[in-house]
């Protein structure tokens, strides 16, 4: 099956049942089975990927006659990357299509366009395709120390890394710089690429960075953040959970002090 292809009745595959960033799960898995042995409107599913030889399929729960136990994308992050990343997909396009129903060109309705997987104008007749939000997310390090902030909405005293969206006109080095400096007071150099992960709550996109401490004071933005501090690797706080690009970068630079101070 391509992956955009059409869905049969009878066909096993993944079913990806979201709702805003939920996703339903059974036992704690996504759902294995078939479209008439789910009940689904097959006319309504939507193919977006494969996974172990198996498609995997997007279908919003607003389509659902039934009420089914939806879970947080969160719960997802142990995942393997490659289904978390498809999960994430069916997650931003149900996003799509919920916050997409009026074309911002004139105002005519839109309608999902199954092959482009875009909301079409059912008047001007333009595409309009999921809107991805750049977002920074960075380590800063200061000899054997990181730099870590506690958000107000972060239970059990969690504490990450510095994060922001991208402004425009802005380089993503720019947002790194000031972002960091904003929140926290500190001015960073050395700035360099790590990765990206998409952060589909709702459509985000993480790109990650490591820079180096150049100067400043830690000074925690309250209005951003409850806490900013420097921790050494012995004596750390609960960080962010083990998938998410924060605890990535987090354990490169815990790897880089241990690496550097030997």
């Amino acid at each position: 099956m391509s992956e955009k292809g059409e869905v049969s009745i009878e066909q096993k595959a993944y079913w990806c049942v979201v709702s805003g960033s939920d996703v339903w799960l059974q036992a704690g898995e996504l759902p294995i089975g078939t479209a008439k042995q789910f009940g689904f409107d097959i006319e309504k599913c939507i193919c977006i990927g494969e996974f172990n030889a198996l498609p995997v399929i997007w279908l919003n729960d607003q389509d659902v006659e039934k009420q089914l136990p939806l879970t947080s994308l969160r719960e997802c992050l142990g995942f393997s990357e490659p289904l978390f990343l498809l999960i994430s997909k069916a997650v931003q396009y149900g996003h799509m299509s919920q916050s997409m129903r009026f074309c911002p060109q004139c105002g005519g309705r839109n309608h999902l366009n199954h092959n482009q997987l875009a909301m079409q104008c059912g008047e001007c007749r333009t595409l309009h395709y999921p809107r991805i939000f750049p977002c920074i997310i960075v380590a800063v390090r200061k000899d054997d120390q990181i730099l870590l902030a506690q958000h107000p909405r972060h239970r059990n005293g969690m504490y990450t890394v510095i994060a922001g969206f991208l402004e425009v006109g802005e380089t993503l080095e720019q947002c790194v710089a000031r972002e960091v400096l904003e929140e926290t007071g500190i001015v960073v150099t050395n700035i360099r690429y790590f990765g990206s992960q998409p952060w589909a709550f709702p459509s985000s996109m993480m790109m990650g960075f490591l820079a180096d401490y150049h100067s400043g004071n830690v000074k925690p933005d309250y209005t951003e953040l409850s806490d900013a501090q420097w921790f050494t690797p012995n004596n750390m706080p609960p960080v962010a959970p083990e998938g998410t690009i924060a605890r990535a970068l987090i354990e490169q630079t815990l790897d880089d002090i241990k690496t550097t101070s030997h």
